[in-house]
């Protein structure tokens, strides 16, 4: 029995992108490596209702209600959101505007001492604008700051996710 060439091509592929370690980016990547988590953001915060959801989506990370109970806090150390003019055209009318995104944050343990050190992401979005499409520009601006919120928090979980955790105990000087 002989295999036709493209079989034997798609096979050929197939198993060398399982042997490549090739998987597709998904909830269960962003395992977080602590076992409790206490957000410290106020409950109606978008970035904590976010994070939330997320880690427990992860399912591995229980969310705490104290600080003192958990492994790990999640301090918001600066959360800068900005709006400006990319460019105008010829009448000194806007035409596009500069979404920016800039949000700090770090992981301290009950002591208070870091386990992240502080880090940062920074989202732009750019966006056309139009005299006669005022509403319908406000409501695309208003998805686009939740799509950066959402893209911020998949940001967070992927840099948590694959911080080694550190010992606060030990000197970086004795390992």
């Amino acid at each position: 029995m002989r295999f036709p060439t493209a079989t034997l091509l798609a096979l050929v592929l197939a198993v060398a992108l399982a042997g490549c370690g090739f998987h597709l980016r998904g909830a269960g990547s962003s395992a977080i490596p602590y076992k409790s988590l206490y957000i410290a953001l106020p409950e109606s915060a978008e970035v904590r209702i976010w994070l939330e959801r997320y880690v427990r989506a992860v399912g591995t990370t229980q969310i705490s209600d104290d600080a003192k109970h958990a492994e790990a806090t999640f301090q918001q150390l600066s959360d800068t959101r900005e709006k400006s003019i990319l460019s105008v055209n010829a009448q000194g009318r806007v035409r596009e505007y500069r979404l920016q995104m800039s949000y700090r944050f770090r992981l301290v343990n009950a002591k208070g001492q870091e386990l992240v050190a502080p880090t940062e992401v920074v989202l732009t979005r750019d966006i056309s604008y139009d005299d006669s499409n005022v509403l319908a520009k406000d409501l695309e601006e208003g998805l686009l700051w939740r799509d950066m919120n959402n893209d911020l928090v998949n940001q967070i979980m992927r840099r948590l996710s694959i911080i080694k955790p550190k010992n606060p105990d030990i000197d970086e000087e004795d390992e």
